[in-house]
């Protein structure tokens, strides 16, 4: 075991869990300000590195050893906060690019990528972590570490990876100055070959986007 792990597992739980809650809550605000689209001149920016620094906060559970719950089963929190309207938002103000090509499970072989949304992706997340933030907020740390640490290794930890890799990826073509594959006709129920991801012909140059999303390419 590294002494990174070491660390992660040796440490107070409070404050292990103080840390994680306040990376969640500073993930949380940041997307919903970033989905009222009041400046969308910085939103990808700010997206890739609200993603980055959530990621951090999963990797420290992913290394944390298992997390027990207090009681065998899960509290009810009450009802979910509805996500539909920040993931309608987020689609509007990453519309260029919202969709993108993901392999679900890279260790799985011969599987073709599918397709997938940012937006999509952001608001399944911002899900997972409020669910747990209900069980921080009335008290009950464990069940909070435990219902993130889990969701982390089934759902919002692949799901936040698939997305920063796109943003990283829009990103670096912009700073790059290289073309993106035209991705207007590619849909997220559409079905995929087995072979290969295709999309429509044309290409769009990505300095096209970069205005309005907040990046800039090379000069």
């Amino acid at each position: 075991m590294s002494d990174a792990t070491l660390h992660a597992t040796s440490q107070n739980p409070d404050d292990f869990a103080v840390q994680i809650a306040d990376q969640i809550e500073s993930f949380l605000v940041a997307v919903t300000e970033v989905a009222k689209g009041d400046e969308p001149d910085s939103a990808v920016p700010f997206l890739l590195l609200e993603v980055s620094q959530l990621l951090l906060a999963g990797g420290r559970l992913g290394a944390h050893e298992d997390i027990v719950p207090d009681e065998r089963y899960e509290p009810d929190p009450g009802p979910e906060q509805d996500v539909d309207i920040l993931r309608e938002n987020l689609a509007r103000l990453l519309e260029p690019i919202d969709v993108y090509s993901e392999v679900f499970d890279p260790y799985e072989p011969r599987r073709a990528p599918v397709p997938a949304r940012i937006s999509d992706d952001l608001a399944d997340v911002v899900a997972d972590l409020r669910h747990g933030m209900v069980h921080y907020r009335a008290g009950r740390t464990t069940e909070a570490l435990w219902w993130w640490q889990f969701s982390y290794f089934s759902n919002w930890g692949g799901t936040a990876s698939a997305a920063l890799r796109a943003l990283q990826s829009l990103v670096a073509h912009v700073r790059l100055n290289q073309p993106l594959a035209e991705l207007d006709g590619l849909d997220t129920d559409q079905g995929m070959g087995d072979e290969t991801l295709e999309f429509e012909a044309g290409q769009v140059m990505a300095q096209e986007i970069a205005g309005p999303l907040g990046l800039h390419g090379a000069s």
